[in-house]
């Protein structure tokens, strides 16, 4: 059983080679991910989720502070250490440079977050890359130093131009994590739930969709609904149950029981 990397590992494989990461939402896909060979996975530091790093101990496991939950350092240093003793090698923070700084200071390994940062997209415009003038680059570029500074030791690019994420990798000692900033960054990341086509409507350009699990998901149902149909059918007509569904008893024993309840 291989090793879970650790975040001097992590550090190590900077151009070196790239490193592969998943967000997952449920165990199984913990599971998978891990048995495949995945260096990262990644999920919100929810209760319900806060098993899943224990599930896959030989793969580095990264929880996520909610964004908005806290409402200052104290809060979210407090929700970072427990998700570190829940399993966790390293934490997701979206919150200010001032923020990490204090988990940074305190031990807790921070993945950073610029780019389109979706609560705060209101800020770049909405939903849509961010980064394609000069002077959207360089905030970015000055962003990515905040966070170094603060004492971050990964960052989050999402959806930037490939060629200038490329360059801000260059100028940082950071891990860059590309969701959709190209293939230059130290690390690829993907949704689950993308990767296995689990959604339906709109598709991220970033993503790619290696399984058709929606499609998968509507032949099930229709098979459950057959199923369904095919009980109620032999329900109404007799057919079920068969002799092979039910418990006989012995024919003594039986007749016994019929003697002794005319007499109840």
């Amino acid at each position: 059983m291989s090793k879970a990397l650790t975040v001097m590992d992590l550090r190590a494989l900077k151009g070196v080679r790239q490193i592969s990461f998943v967000q997952v939402a449920r165990e199984e896909e913990a599971i998978a991910a891990s048995e495949a060979g995945m260096d990262m996975i990644g999920t919100a530091f929810i209760p319900e989720r806060a098993h899943f790093a224990r599930a896959v101990p030989q793969t580095h496991f990264q929880f996520g502070l909610p964004w908005g939950k806290h409402a200052e350092a104290t809060e979210a240093l407090r929700d970072a250490m427990a998700a570190m003793n829940a399993g966790a090698q390293s934490i997701y923070c979206g919150m200010s440079p001032a923020i990490v700084e204090v988990l940074a200071r305190e031990g807790v390994p921070v993945i950073c977050h610029v780019g389109l940062v979706p609560p705060k997209a209101t800020w770049t415009g909405g939903f849509k890359a961010v980064g394609k003038s000069a002077e959207q680059a360089l905030h970015l570029l000055q962003e990515v130093k905040d966070f170094e500074n603060a004492g971050g030791f990964a960052v989050e690019m999402e959806v930037i131009p490939a060629r200038v994420a490329a360059e801000i990798s260059k100028r940082t000692s950071m891990l860059t994590i590309s969701l959709g900033s190209g293939g230059d960054c130290d690390a690829q990341y993907l949704f689950s739930a993308d990767l296995l086509g689990e959604n339906r409507g709109h598709f991220p350009r970033h993503a790619k969709a290696y399984r058709n699990f929606a499609g998968e998901r509507d032949r099930l149902q229709a098979e459950r609904v057959a199923a369904y149909r095919e009980y109620i059918s032999e329900v109404n007509v007799g057919t079920f149950p068969e002799a092979s569904h039910v418990v006989e008893i012995d024919e003594t024993a039986l007749q016994d029981f019929l003697k002794q309840a005319e007499r109840a």
